[in-house]
């Protein structure tokens, strides 16, 4: 074998050798990128307004968010540390109560109309232009079985520093 054909017979295999190593590297560092991707948010809450010690309550924050709880998404079973209203502006969320109760009500402010009450196991359909009034303490969770993102306008009351949420 001459010079030629033995460098050749070398170098062909190694140069194939390092092509495939760097992209199975490329593959690798594409995968590790891929993987490292953060999950879609599939629930947002934007804090909109918030007022400390408002008259009749001192101690307590009264607070209103807006949460938006896209398609698929779900709530995990959690409670709340003070009272909180819960007006469904768009989309249907799926409701259920675990412990405690709720009221599932329609109409305005001014004139409410009782929808059902909420017990444990119940499990409701809150539709736009319905809220739910939700207890201190009372365990639920809730999802977005639908195609739409689901709407939510809070209006909470509680003890100043507590958590918008506790979960199970």
């Amino acid at each position: 074998m001459t010079l030629p054909q033995l460098r050749r017979a070398v170098l062909v295999p190694v140069a194939a050798l390092s092509l495939l190593a760097s992209g199975v590297g490329i593959g690798v560092a594409v995968s590790a990128v891929a993987a490292d991707a953060p999950a879609p948010v599939v629930v947002t809450r934007q804090p909109l307004a918030q007022v400390d010690a408002p008259p009749g309550a001192p101690h307590r924050t009264l607070g209103l968010s807006k949460v938006v709880v896209m398609p698929g998404a779900a709530l995990a079973s959690h409670y709340h540390p003070g009272q909180q209203l819960g007006y469904i502006a768009e989309g249907t969320l799926t409701y259920t109560v675990e412990t405690g109760s709720a009221k599932l009500m329609k109409g305005s402010g001014e004139d409410p109309t009782l929808v059902q009450k909420v017990r444990p196991g119940d499990t409701v359909k809150v539709r736009p232009g319905q809220w739910l009034i939700e207890e201190q303490g009372e365990v639920h969770h809730a999802s977005n079985r639908g195609t739409v993102p689901v709407v939510i306008y809070l209006s909470t009351l509680f003890k100043t520093g507590d958590p918008s949420a506790i979960f199970e």
